[in-house]
C-alpha cells in the first residue's frame, strides 16, 4: 500500500461529509479504511461477474490476431497493387495511402469515444469487425471483377506510361471499400487492448500478471501477424494473384467474427462511464467560472472543500489530487450554494466537478506534447508502405535463380529486427541498466522514446546515403540492379525504432491514462498514425510541386532514377532533428501519473473501502 492511503475519520462538517474528501499536501488521498481483495461472494453481492483472466483470452487474442492478420494482409502491398493494377503513379499512390491511413487512424477517437459513453467494448468491436469484413469484401470485388479495375497493362506500356488508369466509378468502389475498413479500424483499435486488460482483476497480484501477460502476448501475436501477412500474403497476391491475396485476409476476418461471439459466454463487459468530452468541458468551464478564487495552501483550506465523492462501480481507479496544471483545480473547489443540501450532489455541473473529472483532464493535457513529438517520429515509418517499396522495385530482389521476393516483403526485415532486439533487451540489457538507474524497466518509458526518435532520424539518414548510392550505380549502369541487400541498413534501423518507440508509447499511454479511458489512449496512438500520414502527405505534396521547376524533373517524380527520393529523406531527417530537442524539452517537464487507489462501492454514498493501490 502507498504511504499516503492511511485511515480517514470522517468530519461530521455537513449533510454530504461522505462527498468530500480532503487531501494531504503530496496530493495522495484519505481513505476510509483498508480491506484485502473481494472473493467470490463479493462479486455476486455486487451483481458483477467475476472476471475471468486467461478462459477469455483464446477468444479475444484470436479475434485481434484473426482481424489484424486480415487487415494487414490486405493492405501490406497495397502500394504495389495501386501502381500495377490501377496504374496510379507513385505520388497519388501514396496520396491515396497516406491520407486513407490518416482517416482510419484518426477513426479510433470516434470509436473509443462511442465504446466508452455509449455502447462498451464488446459492441464497439462486433460492429466495427462486420464493418470491416464488408469493406475487405468490397476490395477484393475491385481485383476479382474486371468491371472493378482498369484492363491489364504489359511491361513495356508501363515504362512507357501507356497504361489506362482508373476511372471515377472504379476508384469511388475502392475508396467504399477502404471507408469500411476506416470505420471498422476505429472500432477495433482503441478497444482490443482495453476489453483484454477488462478480463483481468487489478486488485489481486494474479491480476496484476495477468494483465502483464496480456501485453507480452499482444506484442507477440502482433509481430507473429505482421511476418505472415508481409510474406505468405503479399507472395500469394504478388505472385499468385491479386484476388486470391485478398479473398484469404477477408476468410481471416470472418473467422475473427466467429471467434469473438463464440468468447461472450465468458467475457467481462465494463458498462460505459459516459461522455468523457463532456466532463472535458465541464472541467474547463468550471476552472474558468472559479478563475479568481484561491486554491488550498499547504494543510489549509482558503475558500473551501475539494468536491470528491465515491466513484460509481466496480473497480474503478480513484486519482487522488496533483499539484500538477493547478488552475484545473478550482474546479473542484466547493464554494457556497455548489451542492444540494438532500444529498450533496452539485447544483450545476458546469459550475462544480469531481476532483477525479480534474485529474483526468490533467492525464490527457500532459500527454499531449508528447503524443505530438509522435508525429513527426511516425513519419519515417510511413515511408516503409510507399516510397521504400517503390526503392525495392527498382533492385534486384532474387534469391537464387528462380525466387524473387516481393517489394512489399522487405517489410520483414524490420520486424525481424524487432523479434530479435526485444528478448535480447529484456533479458539482458534491462538487468544490467537496472543496477545502475535503480528503475524497474531500465530505463524509463520516455527515455525509450527518445531513443527511438534517435533511430527514426539516424534511420532516414542512411535511407538517404544508400538511394543516392543505388541511383548513381542505375545511371551508369541502367541494366543493371544493386541488390535488395542494400535496403537492410535502414530497415533495421527503422525497426529499433518502432522497438523503442511505438512500444514504449502503447505502455505510456495505457499507463498515464485512467483505466476507463484507455480506450482514448489507445486512439491518440492511432491518431499519431494519423497526423504522420497527414503530415507524410503534405510534405510529399509540397516537396512535388516545389522541387520540379524550371522543366526539371521534381524529387519525387516516377521514375526515381530521374528524381532525388534521397534530398527527401534528407529533408525527413532534418525534420527529425528538430522534433527530438522538442521531445526533449517537453520530457524533462513531464510528470508520471500519481498512484491510482481502487474502490468499490457496496451501495451509493456508503463508506469507501480501499483494495489496492497499484502503479498503473
Amino acid at each position: 500500500m502507498a504511504d499516503g492511503n492511511k485511515e480517514k475519520q470522517q468530519q461530521p462538517i455537513s449533510s454530504f461529509c461522505l462527498h468530500v474528501t480532503e487531501c494531504f499536501q503530496d496530493g495522495s488521498p484519505k481513505l476510509s479504511r483498508k480491506s484485502s481483495s473481494p472473493d467470490n461472494l463479493e462479486h455476486e453481492k455486487l451483481g458483477q461477474r467475476k472476471p475471468g483472466g486467461w478462459k477469455a483470452m483464446p477468444y479475444i487474442l484470436g479475434n485481434d490476431t484473426f482481424e489484424r492478420l486480415a487487415s494487414f494482409g490486405l493492405l501490406a502491398n497495397f502500394m504495389v497493387y495501386l501502381t500495377r493494377m490501377l496504374h496510379l503513379d507513385q505520388v497519388s499512390a501514396s496520396n491515396i495511402i497516406n491520407v486513407w491511413s490518416g482517416f482510419t487512424n484518426f477513426a479510433p477517437l470516434l470509436g473509443a469515444f462511442i465504446s466508452d459513453a455509449y455502447a462498451g467494448r464488446f459492441r464497439t468491436i462486433a460492429f466495427a469487425s462486420f464493418s470491416s469484413l464488408l469493406g475487405m469484401a468490397t476490395v477484393t470485388l475491385t481485383a476479382w471483377l474486371p468491371q472493378l479495375h482498369p484492363p491489364a497493362c504489359s511491361a513495356q506500356q508501363q515504362t512507357l506510361d501507356q497504361c489506362t488508369g482508373p476511372t471515377r466509378a472504379q476508384l469511388c468502389a475502392l475508396l467504399l471499400g477502404l471507408g469500411f475498413l476506416s470505420i471498422g479500424s476505429g472500432g477495433i483499435r482503441p478497444c482490443s487492448i482495453p476489453f483484454g486488460v477488462d478480463q483481468f482483476d487489478p486488485t489481486t497480484e494474479e491480476g496484476q500478471k495477468g494483465i502483464n501477460s496480456f501485453f507480452n502476448w499482444y506484442y507477440a501475436t502482433f509481430t507473429v501477424v505482421l511476418l505472415i501477412s508481409q510474406t505468405v500474403v503479399v507472395y500469394i497476391q504478388d505472385k499468385i494473384s491479386w484476388s486470391v491475396g485478398f479473398a484469404i485476409p477477408t476468410l481471416l476476418m470472418a473467422c475473427s467474427i466467429v471467434l469473438l461471439l463464440v468468447g461472450s459466454r465468458v467475457y467481462v463487459h465494463a458498462k460505459p462511464q459516459g461522455s468523457m468530452f463532456s466532463s472535458i468541458a465541464q472541467v474547463l468551464v468550471a476552472a474558468h467560472k472559479k478563475r479568481h478564487i484561491k486554491l488550498p495552501e499547504e494543510a489549509g483550506m482558503v475558500d473551501g472543500k475539494f468536491y470528491d465523492p465515491p466513484i460509481k462501480g466496480f473497480f474503478v481507479p480513484k486519482l487522488p489530487l496533483t499539484n500538477q496544471l493547478r488552475f484545473l483545480s478550482k474546479a473542484a473547489v466547493i464554494l457556497d450554494n455548489d451542492l444540494k443540501p438532500d444529498d450533496g450532489s452539485p447544483i450545476n455541473n458546469w459550475r462544480l466537478c469531481s476532483v477525479q473529472q480534474v485529474e483526468e483532464l490533467k492525464c490527457v493535457i500532459k500527454t499531449i506534447p508528447v503524443w505530438a513529438s509522435a508525429i513527426v517520429s511516425f513519419t519515417s515509418m510511413t515511408q516503409q508502405g510507399t516510397f521504400t517499396v517503390s526503392q525495392a522495385l527498382k533492385m534486384d530482389r532474387h534469391l537464387g535463380p528462380h525466387f524473387e521476393i516481393p517489394a512489399g516483403s522487405l517489410g520483414v526485415i524490420s520486424l525481424l529486427t524487432i523479434g530479435l532486439w526485444l528478448p535480447a533487451y529484456d533479458r539482458l540489457l534491462v538487468p544490467a541498466l537496472r543496477k545502475f538507474t535503480k528503475h524497474e524497466g531500465g530505463i524509463t518509458v520516455l527515455q525509450r522514446c527518445g531513443i527511438g526518435i534517435i533511430f527514426s532520424v539516424l534511420s532516414m539518414l542512411v535511407a538517404g546515403l544508400i538511394e543516392r548510392e543505388r541511383r548513381s550505380f542505375a545511371l551508369l549502369h541502367p541494366n543493371e540492379h544493386v541488390s535488395f541487400a542494400w535496403l537492410v541498413p535502414q530497415l533495421v534501423l527503422m525497426g529499433l525504432c518502432e522497438a523503442f518507440n511505438i512500444i514504449a508509447l502503447i505502455e505510456f499511454f495505457n499507463r498515464e491514462f485512467p483505466d476507463h479511458l484507455r480506450s482514448v489512449g489507445n486512439a491518440l496512438l492511432s491518431c499519431a498514425f494519423a497526423g504522420s500520414s497527414y503530415l507524410s502527405s503534405l510534405v510529399v505534396n509540397v516537396v512535388h510541386h516545389v522541387t520540379g521547376r524550371n522543366k526539371r524533373p521534381d524529387w519525387l517524380t516516377k521514375d526515381i532514377n530521374a528524381g532525388r527520393l534521397d534530398y527527401f529523406y534528407f529533408l525527413l531527417a532534418g525534420i527529425g532533428v528538430l522534433n527530438f530537442f522538442y521531445f526533449v524539452y517537453c520530457a524533462q517537464r513531464y510528470h508520471y501519473k500519481t498512484k491510482n487507489v481502487y474502490i468499490i462501492e457496496e451501495k451509493p454514498y456508503a463508506n469507501q473501502v480501499e483494495l489496492a493501490s497499484t502503479d498503473v
